[in-house]
C-alpha cells in the first residue's frame, strides 16, 4: 500500500516540528532534549486520526533527507506499537517508494535489523531529559499491522466529518 506522507521533521533533524492544522503552516514544536535526531524522515497522513487525537505518525526510509512540507509516496512495510504520556502513539514504518534504493525492501522483514533498532531505541528514549514526558516501546509488526492501522486512522477520521 502506498500512501502520501507529508513530512514534518527530516531526518538527521533535532527540531520537533508540527504542522498547525488550523493555518498548515509549519510550527517549531521544541529541539530535542537529548543529543539524539530522528532517524527516519518522519510525519503523517492526511485525513487520518490516530488513537492520540493527531494524524497518524509515519516513519519513512529513504537514501537522502527532504524538508518540512514535502510529500513524498511511501510504501507500508511495518509498524510500531508505542505509547507516550498520551496513551497509544503508534508509527507506521514506510519506504520511500521512489526512491530506487528502497526498491527490495517490501515487508519489515527486509529492512535491515540494526535500522530497525536504531529506530525503535530513538523512540523509546528521545523524551528522557523532558519532564512530564515518556514514551513506551512495544515492539514492530509487519504491514499488515500498519495497513490496517492507517485503514482504523482514515474510518475515525472520516466519522469526525458527519
Amino acid at each position: 500500500m502506498v500512501v502520501d506522507v507529508v513530512v514534518e521533521i527530516p531526518r538527521g533533524s533535532q527540531n520537533k516540528y508540527e504542522v498547525d492544522h488550523e493555518t498548515g503552516r509549519i510550527r517549531l514544536d521544541r529541539v530535542l532534549y537529548s543529543p539524539f535526531h530522528y532517524p527516519t524522515e518522519y510525519g503523517f497522513v492526511e485525513n487520518t486520526l490516530g488513537e492520540d487525537g493527531d494524524p497518524i505518525d509515519v516513519m519513512v526510509l529513504m537514501s537522502q533527507s527532504t524538508f518540512p512540507g514535502c510529500i513524498i509516496r511511501a510504501r507500508i512495510v511495518g509498524l510500531l506499537e508505542m505509547r507516550d504520556e498520551n496513551g497509544i502513539d503508534n508509527k507506521i514504518l514506510a519506504v520511500a517508494a521512489d526512491d530506487p534504493r528502497m526498491d527490495g525492501i517490501k515487508t519489515l522483514s527486509d529492512v535491515p535489523a540494526h535500522t530497525l533498532k536504531e529506530i525503535a531505541h530513538f523512540f523509546a528514549t528521545y523524551k528522557e531529559l523532558e519532564g512530564g514526558k515518556e514514551s513506551h516501546v512495544g515492539g514492530w509488526r509487519d504491514h499488515e499491522d500498519g495497513e490496517r492501522v492507517l485503514k482504523e486512522s482514515q474510518e475515525r477520521f472520516a466519522k469526525t466529518q458527519h
